[in-house]
């Protein structure tokens, strides 16, 4: 079985893509420096929001995560797993990880990609905040 969850983002002047072991889609309108994993800004959705089947899919033993993300005809494609551990409950930040970690914040697990790992062009044109960001999480069970 396959369930999709499309989020629509932006990009913003401070996204950096520099962080080795996450990265991050969140709600906000606004992004510090700081916030080295975070890809794109004013997303449409959070985890909290995902539809009922696709949270219970993520959470199935053995499930495999495709994550797509697509900006100004530029594509990069993620993949990683599911865990039991995910609740998807945070109402603001959704987050890929390297590790097998889980919070309330966390789509996947044992990514094959953080921000650092992203395609530096896609990166570069995530830096202007008319950019939009396309997010589609495919979980197949």
């Amino acid at each position: 079985m396959r369930f999709v969850e499309t989020i629509n983002a932006q990009g913003h002047q401070n996204v950096l893509g520099t962080h080795k072991t996450t990265f991050e889609v969140t709600r906000d309108r606004e992004l510090s420096k700081r916030g080295n994993c975070v890809i794109g800004v004013n997303a449409n959705k959070a985890p909290i929001n995902f539809g009922h089947e696709f949270r219970e899919a993520c959470r199935k033993e053995g499930s495999k995560i495709t994550v797509h993300l697509q900006a100004e005809g530029l594509t990069e494609t993620i993949r990683g797993r599911g865990s039991p551990s995910l609740s998807f409950t945070h109402s603001r930040e959704m987050v890929g990880r390297k590790s097998p970690y889980a919070s309330d914040r966390t789509i996947m697990v044992s990514s094959d990609k953080a921000a650092y790992d992203l395609d530096k062009q896609l990166i570069a044109v995530l830096k202007y905040s008319k950019t939009k960001l396309n997010v589609q999480i495919i979980v197949e069970i």
